[in-house]
């Protein structure tokens, strides 16, 4: 085993009279003075919303110097990185969704990881048998060749104003001169502490003297530093060629663990040319409409903007704006269980499977669905998809397909600018941590998203589309949103981390403010619900501890708890050009929304 050193070192929709215009970036904050957080934001000259209020700050600075949305969304993510870095980073991937406001078209890139060219359907069995998940989780096997950095360069190259390397300068200093550690960083520390400290790069970085980051206290990162110094001034093919490629190879073919620690971190099958062959897509994004709004997402190989689409397809003809709260709940709870039945069975890597998008964004087939739902019964999960190439009213003769687990980590941003540009972009390096496995002097952990892949057949009596391919993308649930009016102008745009939570919690937010009249704010702070086809629903507290549970369970609801349910963002076009950036309260320590100029 080769050892290393250890080194010491809506339509406008109208907006609640008690917002306050707060949350602009300071205008010369020294680096490592963290801005204070807000969850709401509204003024001029673009905005940015992030769970990190340093992240946030970044992209602001890039909008303040004259770039548009999509450089500061770069600005923003490379940020993330540092603040984030067991949610996001180089070493990972992610879905870029885009709106052109001088042709008011809306695009999109597909940034996910892939498997090595040398992967197939037993990429995860030994002796026919899968490996125990969490084995997989932190090893080598469950790395992907990363598409972050390439989703930089295409997204710049398509509609950026400015190159990478100016982008990458507030993330660089902010690795090099330090973040403030807040609770969730330490918490999240705490909760990856039993296995990073069985690698010693990880543990170094992480885990200085063998103990948790201090609350308070200044977390550096100069590896980082210089890793971002070197794609800015290489460019991103840096990251899929020459020594930087070869350290990530290396690390993912041989994972540094301590020997001493008994962990078998197995080895992955990553190449130089699996980096090299990699890929971004450009792809046409999925559209539904929906209250005489146009909704834009991303297409697979994420799952999201079908299912997400679908559910709001099956929901069109309710007039949730009347519901009782009960009702509206039942509605939406059973429309995600019956679009995560259908998206277990059909949705796939397109390159490798023939998935039905357009049938599936049908509203033909969504009628044939949504009379599955009564208002005074409960579907029984797993509940059986549908056939959207040939849509039968109420059928439910077809073998279900459990949903896989996807890792409940992620990260989501929202820009806009002064022209009227705008970004959603999600990312991820998958759970909490990714694989656990840091480059070596590099700064960066490495994803853990092929466990994103069924490990064997969800059913074995019915085709599964995501079982591991060579060269295949994961499915994925992320879900980055954009909904344009009747005119395609920008209506608001949003996403969220929480693994295949993210659909329910893109459904609900975007339901509460359309349909219940929700400001985006408290859309994203209200307590959330999530059905994925599965026996029960979760419940975050304050639906668990409140009235609401009682009368979804007098309908025949079974429930079990979540804490927390994902970590929305959004942005929201206001009269004038104004924007309104909005963030969690609470979630993840509450998220930072902010604006170049805010409004007196």
């Amino acid at each position: 085993m080769r050892r290393r050193p250890v080194r010491r070192k809506l339509v406008v929709l109208a907006v609640s009279a008690a917002v306050v215009s707060v949350g602009a970036a300071p205008p010369s904050a020294p680096a490592t003075a963290t801005p204070k957080k807000e969850p709401v934001a509204v003024g001029y000259g673009g905005a940015v919303s992030s769970v990190d209020a340093d992240a946030s700050a970044a992209g602001i600075e890039v909008l303040r110097k004259g770039g548009n949305a999509v450089d500061a969304a770069v600005a923003t993510a490379a940020a993330l990185g540092v603040t984030e870095p067991y949610s996001a980073g180089i070493g990972g991937g992610g879905y870029f969704v885009y709106y052109d406001a001088k042709s008011r078209t809306v695009h999109t890139i597909d940034g996910r990881e892939t498997a090595p060219l040398t992967a197939d359907s037993g990429l995860f069995l030994e002796n026919g048998q899968p490996i125990p998940f969490a084995d997989a989780v932190t090893s080598g096997l469950g790395v992907g060749t990363p598409g972050t950095p390439a989703t930089w360069q295409t997204a710049l190259d398509a509609w950026g104003s400015k190159r990478l390397s100016p982008l990458l300068k507030p993330a660089e200093r902010l690795a090099r001169e330090g973040f403030t550690v807040d609770p969730t960083f330490r918490s999240q520390t705490e909760s990856n502490q039993a296995r990073f400290k069985d690698f010693p790069d990880t543990a170094e970085l992480f885990l200085p003297g063998g103990q948790l980051p201090v609350v308070g206290a200044t977390f550096k990162n100069p590896d980082l530093a210089r890793t971002y110094a070197e794609l800015g001034r290489k460019g991103v093919g840096a990251l899929y060629h020459g020594k930087l490629a070869r350290d990530i190879v290396d690390t993912v073919n041989d994972p540094p663990v301590d020997p001493a620690s008994g962990r078998n971190a197995r080895p992955g099958e990553l190449s130089l040319k699996d980096l090299a062959a990699y890929e971004t897509k450009r792809q046409v994004p999925t559209k539904t409409k929906y209250r005489d709004l146009n909704v834009y997402s991303i297409a697979p190989s994420s799952s999201g903007g079908t299912t997400v689409g679908e559910a709001l397809n099956i929901l069109e003809n309710t007039d949730l704006s009347k519901a009782s709260d009960v009702q509206y709940l039942h509605r939406y709870i059973e429309a995600s269980r019956i679009a995560f039945a259908d998206r277990g069975r059909w949705v796939g890597d397109p390159a490798f499977e023939d998935v039905p998008t357009k049938e599936l964004l049908s509203q033909k087939y969504a009628d044939s669905r949504e009379c599955l739902i009564k208002d005074d019964e409960v579907l029984t999960s797993p509940l059986a998809p549908g056939d959207p190439r040939n849509p039968v009213a109420c059928a439910t003769g077809d073998k279900a397909a459990p949903t896989t687990y996807e890792g409940e980590n992620t990260t989501h941003l929202t820009a806009a600018d002064k022209w009227g540009n705008v970004v959603a972009y999600t990312l991820t390096i998958e759970q909490t941590g990714g694989s656990g496995i840091t480059v070596p002097d590099r700064g960066f952990i490495l994803n853990n998203e092929l466990t994103d892949f069924s490990f064997t057949p969800a059913s074995p009596d019915v085709h599964d589309p995501n079982l591991p391919g060579p060269g295949k993308r994961p499915r994925s649930s992320i879900s980055p949103t954009i909904v344009l009016d009747q005119h395609n102008k920008p209506v608001v745009a949003l996403g969220s981390p929480g693994g295949a939570t993210i659909i329910t919690t893109v459904l609900q937010t975007l339901t509460g403010l359309v349909d219940r009249g929700l400001p985006l704010v408290d859309a994203i702070a209200a307590p959330r619900a999530s059905q994925r086809n599965q026996a029960t629903t979760e419940l975050e507290p304050g639906l668990w501890n409140s009235e609401l549970r009682t009368g979804l369970e007098s309908i025949g609801h079974g429930f079990r708890q979540n804490p927390e349910i994902g970590a929305a963002t959004g942005v929201q076009r206001l009269p004038h050009g104004k924007w309104l950036a909005a963030a969690e309260k609470v979630r993840r320590g509450g998220g930072s929304a902010m604006v170049v100029t805010p409004a007196r």
